[in-house]
């Protein structure tokens, strides 16, 4: 099997226009990103997707391999899979595991990706995630994280931003809660059909396009992570936070 990672990267963002070239201890979020993926040794290939010319002139000048996208894709999936389709020569569908790595996470943890990757030791396995226990029961009302509920072979059985499964008394709740983390491998032919469903209701409503996929009834495998979500920048706050977490880091590592 052959692994390619990509890593979806526009832009244009509501709340952050030009976030992957925000510089984060002197360097680019793209960057930080790619050189955190560039440790996990598996990869045939690391490429960017982007639909500006100036990222993809930032990843050309560190040395990255970046590929032009169109304007009009509504997830980083949809983009994956346009850059995954140049490369169809190189990574056929039955032989490719393409990674989905977020671009504005430059802290992402290399072991996160090998765990995901190992679910692909299992050749039944269509798409996998990885989600991580929630311990903070504050996050449960929070609609920016979201939940999931796995079934006892460790499949996703929905998602949503809603606390789920609903507990009248979370304090003496039994049961296990799950954030998801936005990190997605797929199988090659499976990416190429997924992006051609139509939107579905499920998806539409929540607002997760993982949705979709359940919906048709596409297996999602999750692999609860022994590592916790780092720093997502959605927000110019988000950028601050992370600086400060890279002098964390900095320190702890003199």
């Amino acid at each position: 099997m052959k692994y390619l990672a990509i890593i979806p990267a526009r832009y244009q963002s509501t709340r952050f226009p030009g976030k992957p070239l925000h510089l984060i201890g002197g360097k680019p979020v793209i960057q930080r990103v790619y050189e955190q993926v560039a440790k996990v040794s598996v990869f045939s290939d690391i490429l960017v997707a982007t639909d500006d010319e100036r990222i993809y002139r930032c990843v050309d000048g560190f040395g990255g391999k970046a590929v032009m996208t169109s304007h009009s894709h509504r997830s980083g999936t949809d983009r994956c899979a346009e850059a995954y389709a140049c490369f169809l020569d190189k990574y056929p569908i039955n032989e490719t595991v393409v990674v989905n790595i977020q671009g504005d996470e430059p802290f992402i943890q290399p072991q996160q990706i090998e765990e995901l990757l190992s679910v692909f030791n299992d050749s039944t396995v269509e798409i996998a995630t990885l989600v991580h226990t929630i311990q903070d029961v504050n996050l449960l009302s929070n609609p920016n994280v979201v939940k999931v509920v796995l079934s006892v072979t460790g499949k996703a059985m929905y998602f949503s931003r809603l606390p789920i499964p609903y507990s009248s008394n979370l304090v003496e709740s039994q049961h296990g809660f799950y954030q998801h983390i936005g990190l997605y491998a797929y199988k090659g032919n499976v990416l190429l059909s997924i992006v051609k469903l139509p939107p579905s209701s499920l998806e539409i409503t929540e607002n997760l396009e993982q949705l979709r996929w359940l919906e048709n009834d596409y297996s999602i495998k999750a692999c609860i992570s022994a590592y916790a979500s780092t720093i997502a920048i959605d927000t110019i706050e988000d950028a601050e936070k992370a600086k400060e977490y890279l002098k964390q880091l900095n320190h702890k590592q003199q």
